[in-house]
C-alpha cells in the first residue's frame, strides 16, 4: 500500500485532504509533537520514521496580518521549512504537493496572473510563501505547487465565517470593495489535489518518477471572480435564502478606509489554464461552490 504523509492537517485544506487522500493509500497525518515544522529535525525524524511514498504539505503559517510582527516564525514554517521537506523527499527519491499563494504578486496586472509572471510580494507573507516556492525548485525534487486564492471553509478563521458572525452580531457591516480574486473552497482544493495526485499511483511506475512528468507551478482556483464586498453579498444571500439569516445593510468601502498591517494585492485573480489543460480539469465557478457549502452547512445544523 502506498503511504501519503500529511502536514496541516487540522488546517482548512488539510482537513479535506484528509478524506481525499484516503482511497490511494494510507495517509499519515502528525500531530505538532511528532512533527513541528518550525523544528528541522522532527521533520527529518517523522519522514525517515515513516519513509512516505508521497508528501503533501498543507501546513503554513496564514495569519497574514501577525506576521509583519512574526516575520522569523513565518519565514520558518512558510519558507523554511518546505525546503527541508523537499530535501527529505529528494533523499528518498519521491514527490512533494505544496500549496501557495496569489500573495506572491503584487495585484498590479489587469489581467489573471499565470505561473510565470513575475512574483512581487507586499507582506511578509508573501514574501515567506514564495521563499518555500522557490525552496522545493531549488532542490530539484519532482513536486506540483498549488497556488490560490481567498481559501474558505466551514471550519476554521476564514472570511466567509467571519461574515456569517457579524452578520448575526451586527446591522451594518463594511467591507473592501477594491481588491479583486476569486474565492475557493477548501473542499475544491483537496479534489484537485487528489485529481492530480491520483495517476502518479500507478502500479508500474514510482510517483515521483510519474510527478517528474507534471512538475512545476500551477494555480487552482474557482472560475470567475468579485471583491470581498461581492463575496459578502453572495454568502449573505445564499444564508438568507437557506438559513434564514437576517441580512445587514452592507456597505461597500476603499482598501484605504480599512487599513491593516500587511498590504494585500488589488488585483488576486489567478489564470486555471495551465492545469485544467495538463490535467484535464473543469473547474466550478465560485458562486457554485459558495452554494455547495453554504448549504451543506444548513444541512448539518438541521439534521
Amino acid at each position: 500500500m502506498r503511504k501519503i504523509l500529511l502536514t496541516g492537517k487540522n488546517g482548512q485544506v488539510g482537513w479535506e485532504l484528509r478524506r481525499t487522500l484516503m482511497p490511494l493509500g494510507h495517509v499519515a497525518v502528525p500531530n505538532r509533537e511528532e512533527m513541528d515544522l518550525a523544528d528541522p529535525d522532527s521533520i527529518k525524524s517523522m519522514i525517515g520514521h515513516f519513509r512516505p511514498d508521497l508528501i503533501v504539505n498543507a501546513a503554513a503559517y496564514t495569519a497574514v496580518d501577525r506576521a509583519e510582527s512574526e516575520p522569523e516564525l513565518a519565514m520558518t514554517v512558510n519558507g523554511i521549512a518546505p525546503g527541508i521537506l523537499a530535501e527529505e523527499a529528494k533523499r528518498l527519491n519521491i514527490g512533494i504537493i505544496h500549496f501557495s499563494t496569489d500573495y506572491v504578486f503584487d495585484g498590479t496586472a489587469n489581467r489573471p496572473y499565470r505561473e510565470d509572471d513575475t512574483p512581487n510580494p507586499l507582506s511578509v507573507y508573501g514574501n515567506t510563501k514564495l521563499a518555500g516556492e522557490r525552496a522545493i525548485q531549488a532542490t530539484g525534487v519532482p513536486h506540483i505547487i498549488l497556488r490560490t486564492s481567498w481559501v474558505y471553509a466551514a471550519r476554521g478563521r476564514n472570511f466567509m465565517l467571519t461574515i456569517l458572525r457579524h452578520a448575526r452580531e451586527k446591522k451594518e457591516l463594511k467591507i473592501v470593495d477594491d481588491q479583486i480574486g476569486a474565492p475557493t473552497w477548501s473542499r475544491l482544493l483537496a479534489e484537485i489535489t487528489s485529481h492530480v495526485v491520483t495517476p502518479f499511483f500507478s502500479p508500474r511506475r514510482r510517483p515521483a518518477d510519474l510527478m517528474a512528468e507534471t512538475s512545476g507551478i500551477y494555480h487552482a482556483v474557482s472560475t470567475g471572480s468579485t471583491s470581498w464586498y461581492g463575496f459578502a453579498a453572495k454568502i449573505l444571500e445564499i444564508s438568507h435564502n437557506h438559513m434564514a439569516l437576517d441580512m445587514p445593510k452592507l456597505i461597500p468601502i476603499s482598501t484605504s478606509d480599512y487599513p491593516l498591517p500587511a498590504a494585500r494585492p488589488r488585483n488576486s485573480r489567478l489564470s486555471n489554464e495551465k492545469i485544467t489543460s495538463k490535467f484535464e480539469l473543469a473547474m466550478p465557478s465560485w458562486e457554485e461552490s459558495l452554494t455547495l457549502c453554504l448549504r451543506e452547512m444548513h444541512d448539518k445544523q438541521v439534521a
